[in-house]
């Protein structure tokens, strides 16, 4: 059963600044993800704030986008059959510690903030993100 979606995956400032970016992509490659669009932005403050509006009412927001905008970020648009989990599956659990061996978070994760990517959670919100970076 076919079942292509699309999700939205951000390398944060701290695997940017790594130079992480080939090595992050090479591994979504290796899972079978085409990477459709992609682009190497900084935004602002205000911007991650509309970003990450849904964990607004968390302790950790405003952390959360001082850190998204701190500095250069790239937003990929990635494709394939359950994008979502997939992406989700090898991004690994939000703190790199709990994640398992072979996930993006375990292999280059800092902390539970610095975690280095970030995915969609539903095919609803790929979406929504999806369409706040790549408005065409």
């Amino acid at each position: 059963m076919n079942n292509l979606e699309q999700t939205l995956s951000i390398i944060k400032p701290d695997a940017v600044e790594r130079n992480l970016e080939n090595e992050i992509k090479e591994m979504f490659k290796n899972k079978g993800f085409s990477i459709l669009k992609q682009k190497k932005i900084q935004i602002e403050k205000s911007e991650a704030e509309k970003f990450y509006k849904v964990h607004e009412t968390k302790p950790f927001y405003s952390d959360l986008c001082a850190y998204l905008s701190s500095g250069p970020i790239v937003v990929m648009v990635l494709e394939k059959d359950n994008a979502v989990i997939g992406n989700r599956e090898l991004m690994g659990a939000t703190n790199p510690i709990d994640a398992k061996e072979g996930t993006i978070r375990k292999k280059y994760g800092i902390s539970i903030d610095k975690n280095s990517v970030h995915g969609s959670d539903s095919v609803e919100n790929a979406k929504i993100e999806i369409d706040f970076f790549f408005k065409d």
